[in-house]
Order: C-alpha cells, then structure tokens, then sequence
C-alpha cells in the first residue's frame, strides 16, 4: 500500500482546508484509514478514522465538530476537511492505512503511512 498526502498550506485561523490521501496498491476498500498529526515538538497524535465501510468515523476531542473525514473507494481516496482551523491545528498530517478493521486510535494500530502534507494556521 502506497498512500499520497496533500492539500495541506497556510491558512489564516477560522479558515478551511480540505486534505487529501490517494491510495495504490491494494483493495482500498478492504482497509481502515486514519489521520494524524504531529505538532512542533509533540508526539504524533490521532485526527480521525474511518472505517471500511465508510459508516462510523471517529475524532478526537479537540477537532469534533470542525473536522471531517470522509472517503471515495472509487478514486482510492480518504479526505479530511477541516474547518474553522486554529493555530493549535499547525501540524504535520499523516495518513494511514489499517488493514484490520477501522476506527483504531493508536498509531501502532495502522500499516501503512503516507509522508506528511504540512498545515499552518496563522492568528
């Protein structure tokens, strides 16, 4: 499996970004996938899931209710769009692959990494 990040950038905060990550290499559809994220000087931590079959998504408490995460099997893509941003959101964001299921919070719980699409929220 082979993901793809971008659509990340500077947005002033109170602004909208929309993330994408493209997929090769096997059955999209078989696997879970996630967002994370890693802060200037913190740990990688998790955005947002969704399953296999695109029914239950979960969030983390700090974005529910700005962030959405969305997928299209049919162009091997899981998007994230992220409204009303903050500076906390500055971050550089993952996307991962969870061949078992969906919806995990771990980051050992995914496969498979994309390589990072930079967002930075301006004040």
């Amino acid at each position: 499996v082979q993901l793809q990040a971008s659509g990340g950038g500077l947005v002033r905060a109170g602004g909208s970004l929309r993330l994408s990550c493209a997929a090769s290499g096997r059955t999209f559809s078989t696997y879970g996938m996630g967002w994370f994220r890693q802060g200037p000087g913190k740990e990688r931590e998790f955005v947002a899931a969704i399953s296999m079959s695109g029914i239950n998504t979960y969030y983390a408490d700090s974005v529910k209710g700005r962030f959405t995460i969305s997928r299209d099997d049919a162009k091997n893509t899981v998007y994230l769009q992220m409204n009303s941003l903050k500076p906390e959101d500055t971050a550089l964001y993952y996307c991962a692959a969870d061949l078992f299921g969906g919806g995990r919070r771990s980051p050992g719980a995914y496969n498979y990494w994309g390589q990072g699409t930079l967002v930075t929220v301006s004040s």
